[in-house]
């Protein structure tokens, strides 16, 4: 059973960078398209950012030019290096493969972009 740890969230001033990691254990990810998924207050769930396992990499448009999604195969890490943050950025954040493992969801990281 795979398990993500989420990390490196917290409170951001609009403008400011994160970047958050996700540490993988279980099973090593080298041949998984990995996502970041985020969970804003009252909405679903939705897919922010995928990396291939050729590391190939897509974003959602709400994003895209802002964030950019990379991975460390030997670490079992996948990453979001978020800049330019806007406070509808604001949400809970996680990692799973893609498309996801249902029961592997963690606990994520809460990203909050306020003055």
């Amino acid at each position: 059973q795979v398990q993500f740890v989420e990390s490196g969230g917290g409170l951001v001033q609009p403008g400011g960078s994160l970047r958050l990691s996700c540490a993988a254990s279980g099973r090593f990810l080298s041949g998984s398209a990995m996502g970041w998924y985020r969970q804003a207050p009252g909405k679903q769930r939705e897919l922010v950012a995928t990396i291939t396992s050729g590391r190939m990499t897509v974003y959602t448009d709400s994003v895209k030019g802002r964030f950019t999604i990379s991975r460390d195969n030997v670490k079992n890490t996948v990453y979001l290096q978020m800049n330019s943050l806007k406070p509808e950025d604001t949400a809970v954040y996680y990692c799973n493969v893609n498309p996801p493992i249902r029961t592997s969801w963690g606990q994520g990281t809460l990203v909050t972009v306020s003055e």
